[in-house]
């Protein structure tokens, strides 16, 4: 029994412990949410309704997950091969971050389950009703995609060419609805002007948010290959991401020109000085934005694992701050109050991504989500070619006839 206990024990890393703590607190967080409602179990109120919930479960989950559709594009679309061991992964990760999406929603409707309406009573004037279709239907593309790994794992043969045969068009649904949705987050907002500060509150925020996502997809990219290499002790793909960190740096900084031409033009930069709560605020979103296009384009960077790592990690944390300043901050600052996340809301939130991180490591573990190396590969291939002389020999015994030798044999 004390044995038993050591091993247990000595099983317990720090993130496991952290990992266990959410998922109880989470669960019994969830019990207070159903049972309370959202006023008795939240800080949410009527004045300052979206919180935790939406501006990190929802909008910053949707952009983190938006690698899905990014490296898709680059490799089924642009036909660059060389990122083509990132796409499997890359999909993994937005479908996973798109359930958890859901989850957070359904935590966050006063009446979740009515969330089937939108797809019965239709609004087309409606944001959010664009919003709810485009969400269901590139999550049910993103199962279809990631169903192939099942299928090959189950040696569906048939089903899995089926499927294969369906990724290209399956990916141009999966940028089209993402380009919809991404956007149309972004347009939520436009009909808050008076509500929103003015140093977010801009009509080209739908634009924003598009551009921040695809750069956020890749920086997620770049830190869900690191972590996975780690932990399955894999070769790093160091190689291919350092050109994926150039181009995120691109974005970014194409993001950063837009952002601020735009506020230039609108008169928004005066409101910085004097430096005040909003203006505090939204200089730490602009300085963490603007260090990953730098550092991206640098040496040491480009050769160093781990300093790509934790680039990408500025970079989506850099994506955080700005999606709360727009979701919370920009809200508490024009009403003049202050919102502080209910220990329920933080637990529910750390429930959700633990979770999403034990689903993708179960995935990775059991199903084909990883390209193959070289020396994988090559055994594999012996192997089938062992197997299809071992075949050629059993036809040939039962035809009566002796086989032809192959070079290779």
């Amino acid at each position: 029994m004390r044995s038993a206990w050591t091993r247990l024990l000595a099983a317990l890393t720090p993130w496991k412990v952290v990992g266990l703590v959410f998922l109880v607190s989470g669960a019994y967080a969830t019990v207070l949410r159903f049972t309370r409602g959202l006023g008795g179990s939240t800080n949410l109120s009527d004045t300052f309704p979206w919180g935790m919930w939406v501006g990190f479960d929802i909008l910053c989950g949707v952009g983190l997950a938006a690698g899905g559709f990014t490296v898709s594009a680059m490799v089924y679309i642009l036909r660059l091969e060389k990122y083509r061991p990132l796409a499997r992964p890359a999909v993994l990760t937005a479908f996973i971050g798109y359930l958890m999406v859901v989850g957070g929603l359904m935590f966050d409707l006063g009446h979740p389950w009515r969330i089937w309406h939108p797809m019965v009573m239709w609004n087309p004037h409606s944001v959010m009703f664009e919003i709810a279709w485009c969400v269901t239907l590139y999550s049910s593309v993103l199962a279809l995609e990631v169903s192939a790994m099942v299928f090959e794992k189950l040696r569906w043969a048939r089903t899995t060419r089926v499927v294969h045969a369906a990724t290209f068009p399956l990916t141009v649904c999966a940028v089209l609805l993402s380009m919809l949705h991404q956007s149309s987050l972004g347009s939520m907002f436009l009909i808050v002007p008076g509500r929103l500060h003015e140093l977010w509150y801009t009509p080209i925020l739908p634009l924003l948010f598009f551009i921040s996502a695809m750069g956020v997809g890749l920086a997620m990219t770049i830190m869900e290959s690191t972590l996975s290499s780690r932990t399955f002790g894999r070769a790093s793909e160091l190689e291919i991401l350092a050109p994926v960190g150039r181009l995120a740096s691109i974005v970014f900084g194409l993001y950063l020109v837009i952002r601020l031409a735009d506020m230039f033009r609108s008169g928004a930069l005066t409101s910085i000085w004097p430096v005040d709560r909003a203006s505090a605020y939204f200089l730490l979103e602009i300085a963490l934005l603007a260090a990953p296009v730098v550092l991206f384009n640098t040496v040491r960077v480009a050769r160093n694992a781990r300093w790509l790592y934790h680039t990408a990690q500025v970079a989506v944390l850099g994506f955080v701050v700005s999606r709360l300043n727009v979701a919370v901050t920009g809200f508490e600052v024009v009403a003049g109050e202050s919102y502080v996340p209910y220990w329920t809301e933080v637990a529910v939130t750390g429930m959700l991504v633990t979770v999403g991180v034990i689903g993708f490591y179960l995935a990775a573990r059991y199903l084909p989500v990883f390209e193959p190396d070289e020396l994988e590969h090559a055994r594999e291939q012996s192997w089938q070619e062992e197997r299809e002389r071992h075949a050629a020999f059993a036809r040939a015994g039962k035809a009566g006839a002796a086989p032809v030798e192959t070079a290779g044999g």
